[in-house]
């Protein structure tokens, strides 16, 4: 037999009114899990690098192609190199970028101040050999510097008063080069430092325009192939290259080994010192958690094999400390890709990650609140018999004293109230025996009245005490 509609809806009432404060602290549970969810990632990330003839341009696009593989798309933007990178960063026009380290002399800070963290890194990506080239002695060469010609370039002063081209404004190269001449006490003057770079200055340099270029590539760039080839041009060998790496912690020293260029010819004549700084990858603010876990797993794909000057899993590793570490980066060096990016593909892996933070919580409210949920839903529906319970008990203890007749039937009367108020209490069918008890109870209560009235001897029954 089918419940009836009344019934139905009666047990719909009193179920929600059971569940309603369950509802509300499980929404105020979930409105505060909801502040720590962080947004779900972009599909696009900008990456700004350098020339589009340069490294950074070059790895900014092979990143691109592994990010693809995830559904993200990078714009890879060109720019006049690390200063203006920064710029970009700053104003939120790229999401990353590649700062070459020493860039930027390191920010002052006073005691009472915090530092800077709007900009942060993701860490370093490779070593960046400093090359610094001059024209020493060949044949039916009259220009080269007496200095250079009678013995090998092996310390910067050297260069005070000579034409050296030291990078294009707002470029890393320049940015170095201008610290380690500061350094060496050689005079800022714009007339003997010329903003060349790349295959512009080699041909100067070649051209006997300028005595020296510093050059920042690997050395399987064009311009530092041309310029260990070139007739007359030497590469500086930095006899205090210990002493640079303790006073510019952002350098390294690095040897290129005697015949690496031409075994044949051994080109170099010997082992050179090279100082080595580092290509780092700088994010602004706007760069997601989960793309900068994307990108570090990018950076180790590509720079984390042998290199020229390191070994397998030396890099992508924190080495310039000039920004901050990004917090992501950190627990990617302590602990690799997060758990589920090993094992889920990359949205996927987001999605579970976002769910955890916000289902969490919420498991743990509502876990104890259903356990509590049958108790508090029978209370509510029992909660209407036991006003009736109380009355009644009330009215019992009266019929205890000593009453006049009017007084008899105002608690006849008040007992004909109970039982109306009983038969109107609508309660679900799985309450129903309760019901029926009570109007028992009720019924009980009224013999016993009348007995009283009448003066006849109250009958023995095993339910006489209604709080039994």
């Amino acid at each position: 037999m089918s419940i009836p509609l009344r019934e139905r809806l009666v047990t719909l009432r009193a179920l929600l009114a059971t569940a309603w404060p369950i509802i509300v602290i499980t929404t105020a549970g979930f409105i505060v899990a909801y502040q720590f969810v962080q947004p779900a990632p972009p599909s696009h990330l900008s990456i700004a690098t350098g020339g589009d003839s340069g490294a950074y341009y070059a790895f900014a696009k092979r990143y691109a192609t592994i990010l693809a593989r995830n559904g993200i798309t990078v714009d890879v933007q060109t720019s006049a190199g690390s200063v203006e990178n920064i710029e970009r960063l700053r104003d939120g026009r790229a999401d990353v970028a590649f700062v070459q380290g020493g860039s930027l002399p390191p920010p002052v800070i006073a005691d009472d101040e915090e530092a800077d963290t709007s900009l942060q890194s993701l860490g370093s990506a490779y070593l960046e050999p400093v090359w610094v080239f001059y024209r020493g002695a060949s044949v039916g060469e009259a220009t080269v510097p007496p200095a250079f010609a009678r013995e090998p370039l092996e310390r910067l002063y050297q260069l005070a008063g000579r034409r050296i081209a030291v990078g294009a404004e707002g470029s890393g190269i320049r940015g170095l080069a201008l610290q380690l001449l500061e350094a060496n006490e050689v005079p800022i003057d714009p007339k003997y430092l010329l903003p060349l770079a790349g295959l512009d200055a080699a041909a100067a340099l070649q051209q006997g325009r300028i005595d020296a270029a510093f050059v920042i590539a690997a050395p399987e760039a064009a311009v530092v192939q041309v310029l260990l080839r070139s007739p007359g041009v030497r590469v500086m060998n930095f006899t205090q290259a210990d002493a640079y790496t303790r006073r510019f912690p952002f350098l390294a020293r690095v040897v290129l080994p005697q015949g690496t260029v031409d075994l044949v010819r051994e080109n170099p004549p010997r082992d050179t010192v090279l100082l080595a700084t580092t290509a780092n990858i700088v994010a602004g603010e706007s760069l997601h958690p989960a793309l900068a876990s994307l990108l570090l797993q990018a950076m180790r794909e590509v720079h984390g094999g042998n290199g020229f000057f390191q070994r397998a899993g030396d890099f992508p590793a924190w080495r310039d400390q000039t920004f901050p570490l990004l917090p992501d980066a950190r627990r990617f060096y302590e602990s690799g890709p997060p758990f589920l990016q090993r094992f889920l593909p990359f949205w996927l892996a987001v999605l579970v990650e976002r769910l955890v933070v916000l289902l969490l919580p919420l498991l743990g409210l509502l876990l104890p609140l259903m356990r509590f949920a049958p108790s508090l839903y029978a209370w509510r529906v029992r909660s209407k018999l036991f006003r009736c319970y109380g009355e009644l008990k009330f009215l019992e203890n009266e019929l205890d004293q000593p009453s006049e007749a009017a007084r008899r039937q105002e608690i006849f009367a008040r007992l004909d109230t109970i039982e109306d108020e009983a038969r109107r209490r609508s309660v679900p069918l799985a309450f129903a025996n309760e019901l029926y008890t009570l109007r028992e109870h009720i019924n009980l209560v009224r013999r016993k009245l009348r007995q009283h009235a009448e003066g006849a001897p109250e009958a023995a029954s095993p339910a006489s005490e209604v709080g039994a």
